[in-house]
């Protein structure tokens, strides 16, 4: 399991970041101020970094640049300030990426995952490939194939995301609402129906019976679980 800190002063973002890669399976810390963070941050515990640049105590921009000095993991920016010369100058001090608020988390999910393997092969570490199995569903989460009583199933990228969503918080009630904010971000322009649909479309492809689901079971009024 990888090791994420974030570093970030707005509570409601650094929950909304961290309750994300939690449900995708990532441990998570979350740090306030930029002096804790800093100490946090070069610590040799983590294997990426998430900053904002507006912080206490001690501001973005100088949490990178005294971690460069020590470590090499991957730093990602997560920010309000949207100006090139900021864009910049956290690049030049040594961040890989830079996101804007208001962001996406599914993009900020899949940058995460880039990072993650391009530092893997630079410093020669392979991530071991993990399994999920639920009663003949097998979802391998290094290839990105899912095997249903021992059959490959194709997937859409969103089905495959949405899948190993429930498959990986197994017994967890979701509202419709916390799906769409969770997988489509909460700023996206979407239609919610989008969330029935994709499930609609998994089961015809993982359940026996679609009608009478096995698997994510629709709690009526309420949202979708799913049964390991």
């Amino acid at each position: 399991m990888k090791n994420i800190l974030i570093i970030e002063d707005d509570v409601n973002i650094a929950e909304l970041e961290r309750d994300y890669l939690q449900l995708n399976g990532y441990k998570v810390d979350i740090v306030l101020d930029g002096a804790t963070g800093l100490k946090k941050a070069v610590s040799g515990t983590y294997d990426i970094l998430i900053v904002d640049l507006m912080l206490p105590q001690l501001d973005g921009f100088e949490i990178i640049k005294e971690v460069r000095k020590k470590l090499e993991i991957p730093i990602i920016v997560l920010s309000a300030r949207s100006e090139d010369i900021d864009k910049i100058r956290g690049l030049d001090y040594g961040a890989d990426d830079y996101l804007t608020k208001p962001f996406s988390p599914a993009e900020l999910m899949a940058r995460i995952r880039s990072h993650l393997k391009r530092y893997e092969r630079l410093t020669g570490k392979h991530q071991s490939s993990e399994v999920i199995n639920h009663r003949g569903l097998e979802i391998n989460t290094a290839s990105h194939k899912v095997y249903v009583n021992g059959k490959e199933v194709q997937f859409t990228a969103k089905e495959y995301e949405l899948l190993l969503f429930f498959a990986s918080n197994p017994n967890i009630l979701f509202s419709k609402e916390r799906i769409f904010d969770l997988l489509w971000g909460a700023e996206s322009y979407g239609d919610l129906a989008t969330v029935p649909v994709h499930i609609q479309k998994i089961r015809k492809k993982i359940e026996r019976d679609p009608a009478n689901p096995e698997y994510i079971e629709t709690i009526w009024g309420t949202g979708y679980r799913f049964n390991p």
